[in-house]
């Protein structure tokens, strides 16, 4: 681009294709993170760069020529304020469930005993149950629209048309 593109806020070839390779190299440096194996802390450091670069990911369609500084810090403090707000989320569920639910049982007590007693969840029957109606639903709704879309055809019906041809 010429250099007045450059004057009105605008993004020059090289500053798009500084911020797309700055985006893809978050993501492959996040990569090398998580799969290196000499430190828990640098694969803490990867998971957070892979979930930042997921959401950067949100500006690949504007690194194009000419796109206005100011619509790319925008998206960026949208995508940033999103991630607070998703973090903050889930650092107030992950205390919830710790103080709910991850009480440790007093092994002196009937219901301490029970709890310490009681099946995982995931062997419950319960569980089981639930998830064959869950997948028995989605089978029947997939057999019901490919059931419908059949009937549909073959019964011949009169389907309206806009077109002035047919």
């Amino acid at each position: 681009m010429s250099r007045h593109h450059q004057g009105n806020g605008g993004l020059s070839h090289a500053s798009a294709r500084r911020l797309e390779y700055a985006v893809i190299g978050l993501g492959v440096a996040a990569l090398l993170l998580i799969f290196q194996p000499f430190d828990i802390s640098l694969f803490t450091a990867g998971g957070v760069m892979v979930v930042v670069a997921a959401l950067a990911n949100n500006l690949l369609p504007l690194a194009q020529p000419g796109m206005p500084k100011r619509s790319v810090v925008k998206a960026a403090m949208i995508i940033a304020m999103t991630f607070c707000a998703v973090l903050l989320v889930s650092i107030l569920a992950a205390y919830l469930y710790g103080l709910l639910f991850l009480n440790p049982p007093d092994p002196t007590t009937l219901a301490g005993r029970a709890q310490l007693n009681a099946k995982p969840w995931y062997l419950h029957g319960f569980t089981w149950t639930v998830a064959t109606i869950a997948c028995a639903l989605a089978a029947a709704l997939a057999l019901h629209s490919r059931w419908s879309a059949r009937s549909s055809d073959r019964s011949g019906e009169y389907r309206r048309t806009t077109s002035l041809g047919e």
